[in-house]
Formats: structure tokens, sequence, C-alpha cells
């Protein structure tokens, strides 16, 4: 008997022995356990009178969340009776799924799966569990009811309850104005948790234990933020966002400036289904980021029959908005194998002008005085093999949508940057995730840009390749910010992080070894290399609107960014320590790529190869910091024979970093 069959065969009889035991009748007892497929993690539900529906979160012998409360508020429905279990069926599911667009190519999806009916006097409630080796999720169903078609949630409280008042690392309070998925992490007790905290959340529960709170598939809802408890101690609350009651938006940030609804946060047709709710567990940070792929498996599989037309590569952005730039542009694209020009703000008018039109070349004469030729530049990129990128402003995107596909599809747009979109309410996450559909159906990728984090839709509509929801080096991060949202938002999947290389913030930001390591520690099947940098044969740009612009050089490193992937068929975590140190293998095909990040102290590192293969030896080259090269970009570069027995120490100082390909060696 093949494994596949015996996996069916095992699958389908456990759904038949769990369907059977949940007719018995209402004789069920709580608490219920979820176990996880190894065994160590545990949801344990409890439904008892007067209490409500609770929740524990149990690892081997550690009880890791206290009995936790979830709370609906709605005024069609009152979900505030007394529950109890009605049905219980159980589903184990053993599988994988392919991808060449992700960190891993194949990934494994495994999970223990109850489904539990509940009923009171007033209402219907149904819970899914799902205990996973990466960690455990929840969401719930709202049946038809009562005779009502549709219903209101004011408001959905889960109260998550722990033992002490652990560290967390947090974005900051949500403010009128300020950029909070953008904004830099804080470590604080969770008691001091402030209003608005974005997801993922990582908890410092312990040396050997990290636990992070998160959401996946949110697609049709209002997201949901955390804050300090004001009823429980030592408890973090899930909310969710209300409707803005105005839609007035910083023209420079992005940042939203207006108040919130508290009521009727969520409307839908019943029955409906919640997004999960989401919690991963791992033995350290680097375990963490290994399982992310865990916000993905709670998504729907590809709805894209045919994926082949999508395409991951890395970007130039052309500075200058002209025809020879543009021209000029994509001869660099394809002689240093990257595969995207784009178009930034500015070449349909003003972006944050309402009445500016994208179905119109209007260049913003702040940015460019032209001559702007985009359809001779497209079907130009198309004989060199090179695809073009626009940027589009969400206020013409919500307007003109649906004339802007068919007729980017005309001029041979390959993708679109969706800029300053708004997130947090559900009409807006509605509109963003119905645009990325329709953007699919003419054969686009997607960037989607500023506040928006990724909850695994990308699975599901993989056109959309990447997002932003980070601090990048666009805002001149340091070494240290990098190695916090390493661990933190790269939790919840893809970032685009805009590497600069020869702009001057990146003496600021750390190094330039950091800005090769970069492009291998922060994962983004779309990659936009040289941020402000313009190619050598461009015409010279002189009014500073994309800051400090320098011509790419020939600097002998920069074969680094021309061989890097984007996508990945293997990922392995070496060093992670947040804030402090980060070092991540990555595999495509047979070559390796290992990018390393240091932060503010000076430390010794030493690599162990033991991942490569047994029987290969490897070429290595191994480019570092050294203020002795005489280049401008001071980046040594050394070549290494390796093989899976080889230690490598490597010396860092502060905010210093590395890179490293390895190539097998034929015999």
């Amino acid at each position: 008997m093949s494994s596949s069959m015996y996996s069916f065969l095992k699958y389908g009889l456990v759904v038949f022995i769990c369907m059977a035991f949940a007719g018995c009748g209402e004789n069920f007892k709580t608490p219920i356990h979820v176990n996880s497929p190894d065994g160590k993690n545990v949801f344990v539900l409890s439904v008892e009178n007067g209490k409500g529906i609770s929740f524990e979160v149990k690892r081997e012998d550690k009880t890791l969340l206290q009995p936790s409360e979830i709370d609906l508020l709605s005024k069609d429905i009152d979900f505030s009776g007394d529950f109890r279990i009605t049905n219980v069926k159980n589903v184990s599911h053993v599988g994988e799924w392919e991808t060449r667009l992700g960190e891993l190519s194949t990934v494994p999806d495994n999970y223990n799966e109850m489904k539990v009916s509940l009923e009171s006097p007033e209402a219907k409630l149904n819970l899914t569990i799902r205990a996973y080796d990466e960690g455990l999720a929840f969401s719930y169903e709202i049946p038809e009811q009562k005779g009502l078609k549709s219903i209101s949630l004011d408001d959905e409280l889960v109260s998550y309850k722990f033992d002490n008042d652990y560290f967390v690392w947090s974005t900051p309070e949500r403010e009128h104005g300020r950029l909070t998925a953008q904004g830099e992490y804080q470590k604080v007790l969770l008691s001091e948790l402030k209003q608005g905290a974005e997801r993922p959340l990582l908890i410092e529960y312990s040396d050997d234990l990290k636990i992070a709170l998160a959401e996946a598939k949110l697609v049709d809802f209002a997201r949901l933020s955390y804050s300090a408890d004001p009823n429980a101690p030592l408890s973090i609350l899930s909310s969710l966002d209300g409707e803005l009651l105005e839609s007035a938006q910083d023209t420079i940030t992005g940042a939203l400036k207006s108040e919130r609804s508290q009521v009727a946060k969520v409307k839908k047709q019943l029955p409906f289904q919640s997004p999960w709710r989401v919690i991963m567990i791992g033995e350290d940070y680097g375990d963490l980021l290994e399982k992310n792929y865990l916000i993905q498996n709670l998504n729907d599989p590809s709805a894209i029959a045919d994926d082949s037309w999508i395409e991951p590569g890395k970007v130039l952005r052309e500075s200058t908005l002209t025809t020879e730039g543009g021209l000029r542009a994509v001869d660099f694209v394809a002689a240093h194998n990257m595969q995207y020009v784009h178009f930034d703000a500015g070449w349909y008018g003003n972006e944050m002008d309402d009445s500016s039109d994208a179905t119109t070349i209007t260049l913003d004469p702040k940015r460019s005085k032209g001559p702007f030729d985009l359809e001779k530049i497209a079907a130009y990129a198309k004989e060199k093999g090179v695809k073009v990128m626009l940027y589009v402003n969400r206020r013409s995107l919500e307007k003109q949508l649906d004339e802007l596909l068919p007729l980017f599809k005309e001029w041979g747009i390959a993708g679109i940057k969706f800029g300053f979109v708004q997130v947090g309410d559900q009409d807006a996450t509605a509109w963003l995730h119905e645009a990325i559909k329709k953007t699919a159906e003419y054969g686009m990728i997607v960037d989607v840009h500023d506040e928006y984090r990724p909850t695994g839709f990308s699975r599901t509509y993989p056109n959309l390749l990447t997002q932003e929801g980070i601090a990048g080096d666009e805002t001149t991060v340091t070494n240290e910010h990098t190695l916090i949202t390493m661990f933190t938002r790269m939790l919840a999947g893809a970032a685009d992080n805009t590497v600069c290389y020869y702009n001057k913030r990146v003496e600021t930001m750390g190094s330039h070894a950091s800005q090769l390591a970069k492009t291998v520690c922060l994962f983004s099947p779309l990659q936009f290399l040289y941020w402000y940098d313009r190619v050598p044969a461009s015409p010279e740009k002189l009014d500073g609107l994309w800051g400090d612009t320098k011509t790419i050089g020939d600097e002998p490193e920069l074969e680094f960014f021309d061989n890097v992937p984007t996508t990945w068929d293997e990922t392995k975590v070496l060093e992670a320590e947040i804030a402090q140190i980060g070092v991540i293998a990555r595999r495509k095909g047979n070559d390796w790529f290992i990018g390393g990040l240091n932060g503010n102290a000076q430390r010794a590192v030493q690599l162990n190869f033991s991942f490569l293969d047994e029987d290969k030896k490897y070429l290595a080259k191994l480019y570092t910091d050294d203020q002795q090269v005489e280049t401008r970009t001071k980046v040594k570069i050394e070549e290494l024979e390796i093989d899976r027995k080889s230690k490598l120490d490597i010396e860092l100082l502060a905010n210093n970093g590395f890179a490293i390909q390895l190539v097998p060696i034929e015999e």
C-alpha cells in the first residue's frame, strides 16, 4: 500500500469514528482537549455554566495560557448566556503543499482539528480549533438562527491570560496621525501594553519558549489588535477595529487622523466564519520564524489555476520619470539578472490630489519635467524580457480600478504597487482583497504598501507577492531595528524593505555588507534594490526629491545582488537573538545564500555548515565590511572551500554584517 493511500485511509477512518461519536447525544463533558500531531501543543476548551466559553493553552507540562475568555458582543444575538455542547467532529489532516513563491518550496501542513457546536437559550455558535506542531488556532462560525439573515458584531473580545507579567514586543500606541504597522517595536511588560498593538505580538515566555499572537485569513472582516486588558491583570485583550468616521489621512506619511466607530464593527450575512486567531509557539526566535508558514496554512489553497505568469524577482525603481531614464533602467535590469523596472509616484500627477487621473500619463512637475513615454518603455522592456510595474495611490485605485486594469494590460504593465491603502475596518479590508483578486484576473502582480500587514492571503492569491507593513530602509532604520523586525513582523510573512545601497543613510543604518545580507534576512518575493540610486546611463536628476541620489557603480560585491534569488526551497535560522544578531541560510536549487546582521555590540560568530549536503564541497564567497578595502563601499570578498564539517569564525564590528554565496564544486 502506498504512503499516500495509507494517509487517505487513515484520514477517512478518523473522520468516521468522530462523526459517529458526535451523534451520541448531548453528554459532552468539558474540558475538551485538542492535541497537536506531536502531542506537545494542547488547546483545552471549557464551557461551564456561568463562566462562558474559555480556553487554556498547554505545552507539554507547562500551562502557557491560563483560562482565557472569548466574548462576542452584538445587539442582534445575545452570546452571553450559558452554552452547552451539542456536537463534536474531529478531523486529522496530514499533508503538504508546493509553492515556488515562498521561503520553502514544500510546506508541511499537518494538524488535528475539532469542530464544536455550541448552543445557549439565546444563541448558536460553532468553534473550530486546530492544533499544529507549530502552534494553535481557533475561529468561530455564527450560523443562521432566529430567522436572521445577517448580523452586526459590535466587538470580539478575547482575553489571553498569563501567569506572569512577561515582556512583549509591541508596536507604538495607536493614536491619530501615528503609523503603527510601520512603527518601531518596543519591549514592554504586557501589563504596560498600549492600545492598538499590531499582530504578530511576540511574548518572551521563557528562554526556551516564545509565543506570538497573530491573525490569519483576514479577508472580509475587521482587523484585530491588542492592548493590556483593563479588567484582568496579566492579560492581553484583543479587539476589533471600527469603521472610520471620516477618511482623513496625512498626505506625507499616510497616517489616518480620524476617529473610529465603536459599534457595528463587522456586518456579515449568515452564516460566516471569522478569521483565525493564532497562537504561534516556538522554542526560540529562530524556531518561530522557521515555522511562520503556519499563517499561510490557515488560508485557502491557491484560487489561481495556472500561476505560471506570476514572476518573483528583483526590482529597480526608476527615479527620473523620463523616457531616457526608463530605457536605460531596462538595460540595467536586463544586464544584472533583475526582473522589474518600477515607476513610482508622480507619473500621473500629484498622487495625493483626489482629482489625479491614473488613466492618463500626466507628470507631476515637482517630480519630473519629462518627456515620459510609458508605452515605448514597456514595449522596449518586453523586447528585453523585463517587466514594468506602476505605483498607484489608493485614491485613484478606489475610483478607477476597473478602468485601470484593462488599460494597464493594454500598456503592457505587469504589476501594481498599491500606495497609502486604508486598513483596519471591514470595508477597507474587503475592498483591498477584492482589488487583489481583480488584479489577478488581468495577470498582474501586486505589492501593497504602507500600513497593510499580511495574514496569509498570498497563499490563495499568490499574485500578492509582497507588502510593506514595516519600517524599512526608506525610513533609515538601524541594524538593531531590522533585527527586531526579523523576529516580530517577519512572523507574518513577506515584507518589502526597499534596500538602499549607495545612499548616505546606509552609514546611519549599518554597513554595506549589512545591505547585502538584508536580501536574505528579510524575505520578499519582490526585492527592491538600489532604492535611491540611479543607473549609470540615466539622465542626471538634481532636484533631490528622492533623497540623496547616487549613481550605481561597479563595485565587485554587486555580484551578490545579481545572483541572490528572492524565493527559496529551504530556510534555516542559524543565529537568532532579537535586536542583537540574526543569521539566516536559504537554499535555492543547489546553491545556498547566507545573510548575517549584527546589532550594537561587537561579536564573534561561528558558522556551522552541518546543513549542507554530506557528499558535496562548496565554493563560498564571503562578503564582509572592511575599512581597508579601497572602494567607496568598503566590502571585502574572500573565496573559501566549505563542506558540512567546516566551521567559519567571523568577527563582526557593531552594526556590521556579512553575506555568503555557496555553490557546489563539480567533481
